[in-house]
């Protein structure tokens, strides 16, 4: 257990020099980073649900797992997973919840999470509280995926998935409460521009209250800040077949 656990190192929103790359990060309560089985290699070998934990770096829970030959893993926590708990992953393992497989052996319709972009590298799709993904259609090698997003979009049949949804569901309905809280998940204040004086924000300034102004909304940086403002072509635009609800 304690070789699944090293301390998380602080970086409070600083990149590699030294300055701030992400805004109102810093100063949160110590943490041990858990390290989580996202590939799921442990062929054809059962393992038992040990105990359900909480993870504060990410939103769902994890389970704790015993395999037969001893090793023991960390793997996210699907809804429904109990103690006692038998999973298994490999390539005549069963549709079954907590169980790993590819997902050319997968039924259409079969909900999965935890789901790999390329084969062997580990699950990247699907892994916060809540998400789900399944299994639309099979074309040409390829799996038509719907993302929990709502977007279409193709990955390979060779990818492994685990089948289930992410567990701790009503995460998204949960209320911070309080400022203090949210300093203690590493959540600095943030200042609204409109808030501030002319110098300091774009939309500073004003004689009362004031809007964000014309011509258009910026960020703090004076880039403009609403539309398809600084959107890359993503490599991978040829496998959505269909792109998330507005």
């Amino acid at each position: 257990m304690r070789k699944l656990l090293q301390i998380k190192k602080k970086h409070s929103g600083r990149g590699a020099s030294g300055q701030v790359v992400v805004r109102h990060q810093g100063g949160q309560h110590k943490r041990f980073l858990r390290t989580i089985d996202f590939k799921r290699d442990k062929i054809d070998i059962e393992g038992k649900v040990v105990a359900i934990e909480y993870d504060p770096n990410r939103t769902c829970d994890i389970a704790f797992v015993q395999y037969s030959d001893g090793e023991k893993r960390f793997i996210l926590a699907p809804e429904g997973l109990k103690i006692g708990s038998k999973i298994k992953a490999g390539l005549k393992a069963d549709i079954k919840l907590g169980n790993a497989l590819p997902m050319e052996k997968m039924p259409l319709g079969t909900i999965v999470h935890n789901v790999e972009l390329t084969p062997g590298r580990g699950g990247q799709l699907a892994r916060g509280a809540g998400a789900a993904a399944m299994v639309t259609a099979r074309e040409a090698g390829y799996i038509h995926l719907k993302m929990p997003s709502g977007e279409l979009r193709k990955v390979s049949e060779k990818g492994f998935a685990t089948v289930g949804q992410v567990g701790n569901i009503d995460w998204k309905n949960e209320v911070i409460g309080k400022a203090g809280r949210a300093r203690h998940m590493g959540i600095r204040p943030s200042v609204r521009g409109v808030a501030m004086n002319p110098r300091s924000h774009p939309h500073g300034g004003g004689e009362g209250r004031s809007g964000i102004g014309m011509p258009s909304p910026k960020t703090y940086a004076g880039r403009k800040a609403v539309g398809n403002t600084r959107r890359p072509k993503k490599y991978s635009d040829k496998y959505i077949l269909q792109r998330r609800k507005k």
